[in-house]
């Protein structure tokens, strides 16, 4: 008990000395924290990046064998324009026209390495010994109906067209520009395709308003992530507005308000600055950075300032007296809140995701600044600024006061039936947290407001999938390709793709194999096999090389010794879990039935997305437990009490499994973006545990309360502070909640339950917890009365 007294004893005295300093020398103070605030920021550069490699680190197995694959054959970075004439037809001479006229304007986008359109499609004929290799439709303005007919019917029979180029029916036709980024900057060369190609689809869109066009592809995408990270970044002025609005209604002091102001501010210019120390770029995930730390920062100093308010008005002390006595209450409470914030920020460390690291240590960082900030400038501008005392009749006070003391004196009144009932409903919510399922969809990390989403739809709905699966599958040797043995194996990997459910479109080497053998016998149907003859394929494929244009080769199927082929399996839109288990099945197929030279595994960064949850849950699993203890080890030493310490994983984990939960119930899956929440979320609902607890055992300790009398205190004196910054919070959460990417308006939402959970559990559960270990025997306890009477 010494011990316990000497610790609390040199931890006020701090806190007064440290108070006494800033109010004394609050000028300096504040010039020196302006000064800091200022020359982090001048640090500072906010710089974009939008590519998809970004959310995979260089370790990630996945990026590394799609990487590797695309080494073997061309990149295929693309932008897909999908045109729908309004006709129903694109085998019209005029929208044949038209698609000819946009593939050849399609070459001059910048970085452009290969165009496929239906108008250059590469059909084959023979005469006698010779091969023809021509475009499907060249110059249509000089085709007859009859012509064009037969373009229609050769087109609809293309297994390597119909759809991916072209629907079933003919009234949907894609072009797909690929292009071959040279990778030195991302934030300047992705823009210079989206500008190039949204300025020549405007042009054909005035020139053939007949079309609707839409765009996908990974270009778009990379586009869409590198908007969501500029618009998320809008929503801080946004918030910004909100906080004011909702600090001055809740202090109803304008200095108060000015003065978390400032706070707030100082600490997204440090957050900044940090930014450019560290040549951090900002992705999506990170770029919500000042909405939260504008929000957790003002849960710093609200506390603070309504402690002081309460002095001045409630118990009529002097500003100096009063601030140092919110600063002697507030400051460890507040360490503590900002230590384990930044732990479980730091925490996002452990995932697979580097844009959450970022965002971790941005957003610790950040709150780090914001300790600082709220225990040196405000209580250093409070002091300077006038304080203005309302006067309020002693009726009134009383009532206001009355509504938390009337709240402690019910919980007080009833601990086990409450703590029965709350174990109930959380046993209930956290078998339903675990019901929900993974599912990274990339197409849907972006609503319906995304023109990326609401094209990427399109295209899925009236042509094809956007999404798919990659095998580079070997022969073994050199040339290994045109060996009758491995075209069959092949051709039967392919059939058996095609006979899979998911299956829209597989686009293999086995097909080319197969056509350029019929041309090369009469077009003779029952010549639509893969030869038998080895010297007769490698003839058949050098011929047909011979004859593509540039452009237009084999560079993209086949690698450069022609030991490996490419196949492309193209997937309606599925999830995760069925992504990969089609993955699975084709892998296990190869190994199966094919010689061990064939086995491949699937790739793409469809499979990069779709693994990256699991992944990132895989990796976060170990960072949640380290918070966890580190966070519980923080609050024993804190509160010097190991059984409220381990008490307080309670209130601090529950509110984690109730969000998840509810989110069962509202959504049922769960992307990368929320695998991130337990940890981040369980160092901000730490807030409401250690100022609840706190003022229980300054209660116990100091004014000898017994524990029933001890929570009323809490609930009087700390109750409007926690429901405050609750308030705070949720309108932050709130806010990112109507961001246009799911990553962040997902983690957003659940985290507005967690942090609505928590104040319940920590204003129902908590106390009555807090009674029932307390075990006091009513002869030794010391009561007092509520501050206002209740039946």
């Amino acid at each position: 008990m010494n011990a316990i007294n000497k610790a609390k004893n040199a931890t006020n005295a701090f806190a007064k000395n440290w108070a006494n300093f800033v109010i004394k020398f609050k000028w300096p103070v504040l010039i020196f924290t302006i000064l800091l605030a200022t020359g982090l920021a001048s640090q500072g550069k906010m710089q974009f990046d939008g590519d998809y490699h970004v959310f995979f680190s260089e370790s990630n197995p996945e990026l590394e064998a799609f990487d590797a694959l695309q080494e073997k054959y061309t990149k295929d970075d693309n932008v897909i324009v999908v045109l729908a004439p309004k006709n129903g037809d694109i085998f019209t001479k005029e929208n044949l026209m038209a698609i000819e006229e946009l593939t050849a304007e399609a070459w001059n986008t910048p970085y452009s390495s290969r165009v496929d359109a239906v108008t250059n499609f590469q059909h084959t004929s023979a005469q006698g010994d010779d091969l023809y290799v021509d475009d499907l439709s060249y110059e249509s303005v000089s085709k007859t109906d009859a012509e064009i007919l037969e373009i229609k019917e050769k087109a609809l029979k293309e297994p390597l067209l119909v759809h991916r180029i072209i629907n079933e029916t003919g009234s949907v036709t894609a072009i797909n520009i690929t292009v071959k980024l040279p990778g030195v900057d991302s934030a300047t060369e992705i823009p210079e395709v989206t500008i190039a190609t949204r300025e020549m689809i405007t042009n054909f869109k005035e020139k053939h308003p007949e079309f609707e066009v839409y765009t996908t592809g990974l270009v778009p995408l990379n586009t869409a992530f590198f908007e969501a990270a500029q618009r998320d970044l809008m929503l801080t002025m946004v918030m910004l507005l909100i906080v004011i609005g909702v600090t001055l209604i809740l202090t109803r002091n304008i200095f108060a308000t000015i003065a978390t102001l400032f706070v707030v501010l100082f600490s997204i210019m440090s957050a900044v600055g940090f930014l450019g120390l560290n040549n951090i770029k900002l992705t999506p995930p990170s770029s919500v950075f000042p909405t939260m730390i504008l929000t957790l920062a003002v849960a710093d100093s609200i506390h603070i300032l309504i402690t002081f308010l309460q002095k001045v008005r409630k118990d009529g002390m002097e500003k100096k007296e009063a601030l140092v006595e919110s600063m002697r209450l507030n400051f460890m409470p507040v360490f503590i809140t900002s230590l384990t914030t930044v732990i479980g920020f730091l925490t996002l460390n452990f995932g697979d995701v580097p844009p959450f690291w970022d965002l971790g240590n941005i957003v610790a960082f950040g709150m780090t600044m914001a300790f600082l900030f709220s225990t040196t400038t405000l209580p250093a501008l409070m002091a300077i600024f006038p304080i203005w005392k309302k006067k309020k009749s002693a009726e009134a006070a009383q009532e206001k006061m009355g509504w938390y003391t009337n709240l402690g004196t019910f919980v007080v009144a009833r601990p086990i039936q409450l703590t029965l009932i709350s174990t109930g409903i959380i046993a209930i919510l956290t078998f339903l947290a675990t019901k929900n399922v993974f599912n990274d969809e990339f197409v849907e990390y972006f609503d319906n407001s995304v023109q990326f989403r609401t094209d990427s739809d399109f295209v899925n709905d009236n042509l094809t999938g956007f999404y798919n699966v990659e095998f580079s599958v070997g022969s073994g040797e050199s040339g290994g390709i045109n060996n009758p043995t491995y075209l069959q194996k092949l051709n039967a990997f392919e059939d058996w793709m095609e006979e899979q459910p998911e299956v829209v479109h597989v686009n293999a080497f086995s097909e080319v194999a197969r056509r350029v053998n019929r041309s090369m016998h009469g077009d003779n149907e029952t010549y639509y096999r893969v030869p038998t003859n080895r010297e007769e394929a490698a003839q058949y494929l050098l011929l047909y090389e011979l004859s593509l244009p540039f452009g237009l080769d084999l560079n993209n199927q086949i690698n450069v010794d022609k030991s490996e082929s490419r196949v492309t399996a193209t997937l309606e839109n599925i999830s995760s879990a069925e992504m990969i288990a089609f993955s699975n099945r084709a892998e296990q197929w190869l190994k199966d039935n094919a010689p061990e030279p064939m086995h491949a595994i699937g790739v793409s960064p469809t499979m990069m997305f779709s693994k990256l949850g699991f992944r990132q849950a895989e990796s976060m699993f170990n960072g949640n437990i380290v918070a966890l203890i580190l966070i519980s080890l923080v609050l024993m030493i804190a509160l010097r009490n190991f059984k409220l310490g381990l008490l307080s994983i309670i209130p601090n984990v529950t509110p984690v499994l109730v969000g998840f939960g509810f989110w069962y119930l509202f959504k049922g899956t769960i992307n990368t973006g929320m695998v991130i929440v337990f940890g981040m979320t369980l160092g901000i609902i730490v807030d409401d545990t250690v100022h609840f607890m706190s003022k229980f055992l300054r209660a116990r300790r100091e004014l000898g309360y017994d524990a029933r009398a001890a929570i009323i205190y809490a609930f009087e004196t700390v109750g409007k502070a926690l429901v405050t910054t609750t308030l705070v919070l949720l309108a932050g959460f709130i806010v990112l909640s109507t961001s246009s990417f799911a990553l962040n308006s997902y983690m957003a939402r659940i985290t507005v339950i967690i942090i609505l959970a928590a104040l319940i559990i920590d204003f129902f559960l908590l106390p009555s917890l807090l009674i029932l270990i307390s075990r006091e025997k009513s002869e030794k306890t010391v009561t007092r009365a509520p501050q206002v009477q209740t039946n």
